[in-house]
């Protein structure tokens, strides 16, 4: 049974470490995060799922332990998955699920055991919705850590650089993920959202599938365009 629900952005950039001089640009969306981390472990959940974006189109798990890294970025910081202190087979995390096991860390996250789920962006919004149902249908109280960067298109400096169809979608995600309106994220496009460099969509539709039993109330905590890119930070409870 899925009991509660945050939603985060997940650049390597919301690690100070990473964003170097550049690191209180984002201090709001840390706190955010770390609010919505709140959320989670006030539900008391027997364990944590995290759901993020990863290459190809998985699903791909990660048990308690796996590493991640961001040395890839220059820095010396190294990441694991939740308290399990061994060591977890298998490749790394992904960056964005790396951010997450960050995110815990930076919470000293110890409520609950911990491990993953990679899903790609070429993952059908059905196969998300059943991977959701599937999360949800565990014995015991779930909650999810969902992770993922709306549109990467918001402003001619965006990776993506300026589309105008990203602020509509950005907008839509948000308002979809704040008030958990499962409905909408189900039918976000991925086609669209594939243009838009969105890594988000097929996590948050896996997340949809997830609430369907769970009649959880969603707030929005956080919804900003830096450096171009979409980041949302949503609580369901």
């Amino acid at each position: 049974m899925l009991v509660a629900a945050a939603v985060c952005p997940c650049p390597p950039l919301l690690v100070p470490e990473v964003a170097a001089g550049a690191a209180p640009e984002l201090d709001a969306a840390r706190a955010a995060c770390a609010d919505a981390l709140g959320v989670l472990a006030a539900a008391r959940p027997d364990r944590l799922l995290l759901v993020g974006p990863a290459e190809g189109t998985g699903p791909e798990t990660y048990p308690e332990g796996t590493r991640g890294t961001f040395r890839g970025f220059g820095v010396d910081v190294d990441v694991r998955l939740g308290a399990d202190k061994g060591e977890g087979p298998g490749p790394e995390l992904p960056y964005g699920l790396a951010v997450g096991a960050w995110l815990l860390e930076r919470a000293g996250w110890s409520d609950a055991p911990v491990e993953a789920l990679g899903v790609g962006e070429a993952l059908p919004a059905g196969r998300c919705a059943d991977l959701g149902r599937d999360l949800a249908a565990r014995p015991g109280r779930t909650a999810l850590l969902v992770l993922g960067d709306a549109s990467a298109c918001r402003t001619v400096k965006a990776p993506g650089y300026l589309d105008d169809r990203a602020e509509p979608f950005d907008a839509e995600a948000a308002r979809a993920l704040g008030s958990a309106d499962l409905a909408a994220l189900a039918a976000l496009d991925a086609g669209l959202a594939r243009e838009l460099k969105v890594s988000g969509r097929a996590p948050w539709q896996v997340l949809a599938g997830a609430a369907e039993d769970a009649s959880l109330a969603g707030t929005l905590l956080y919804e900003d365009a830096p450096y171009g890119v979409g980041y949302v930070v949503a609580a369901w409870s």
